[in-house]
């Protein structure tokens, strides 16, 4: 199994000029990192730019708690709202081929 999060590929508002435009990728990469570090899911791969979203693949754990890395990362500050994740397996032949999520999950 694996849990797709993409990620609307919106700049950051306000940021000076020069200023890289999606300081959030880096944020949820780092995020994604930790997780990953403490053993709770495996990253796969290094996020990619599809269509206009930026997609991040999660795997290694089941369905509910790779879900909740993925509501995670869409209440981080600064990730463009519109995030949602998509539930498929490593089989799939292209990105979006699975169950669509709205994110972030409503409390439990």
């Amino acid at each position: 199994m694996v849990v797709e999060i993409h990620v609307p590929l919106l700049p950051t508002p306000n940021l000076s000029d020069g200023a890289y435009p999606f300081p959030w990728i880096e944020a949820v990469e780092d995020f994604l990192t930790g997780l990953e570090d403490q053993g709770d899911v495996e990253v796969l791969d290094e996020g990619e730019e599809y269509g206009d979203a930026h997609v991040f693949f999660v795997t290694g754990a089941g369905e509910a708690r790779l879900l909740a890395v993925a509501s995670r990362v869409a209440a981080l500050p600064g990730v463009p709202t519109g995030t949602f994740a998509v539930v498929s397996d490593d089989e799939a032949e292209e990105f979006g081929l699975g169950r669509r999520v709205t994110l972030p999950l409503p409390a439990a």
